[in-house]
């Protein structure tokens, strides 16, 4: 795993298991390829627990640190701010408010964490 990520916490990637879902390269898709599968989502709610929980809250029920996520636009409508922020991260005036995890998780792994996010969605 590529070095250390710090942000809110000592927020350091987890590796996650993408065995079962189809691999996509090294090019990040525009759109998530796993909507609806269910092994993405299976794997996603896991990842996202052991990956992101620390900051956006168990259930992406966020405790006002950062974004709720359940709040995150469905589809592709949502899609191009995820994919921004989880390959590039955030960071304000020097501080990583969000780590990258693109290089970090790759991207079947996130994909599998927006396929989980869109089943606790609220509008």
């Amino acid at each position: 795993m590529p070095g250390l990520v710090h942000a809110h916490g000592d927020v350091v990637p987890q590796a996650v298991d993408t065995s079962g879902l189809e691999k996509l390269g090294d090019k990040w898709r525009d759109s998530n390829p796993y909507r609806s599968n269910q092994r993405a989502i299976e794997i996603g709610a896991s990842a996202f627990n052991q990956n992101c929980a620390r900051c956006h809250g168990l259930g992406a029920v966020s405790g006002g640190i950062a974004p709720d996520l359940r709040y995150l636009e469905k589809g592709d409508a949502g899609e191009e701010w995820f994919k921004e922020r989880v390959i590039n991260g955030s960071i304000r005036n020097g501080v990583t408010y969000m780590p990258a995890f693109g290089e970090a998780l790759g991207q079947e792994a996130l994909w599998a964490i927006r396929s989980w996010l869109e089943t606790v969605h609220e509008e």
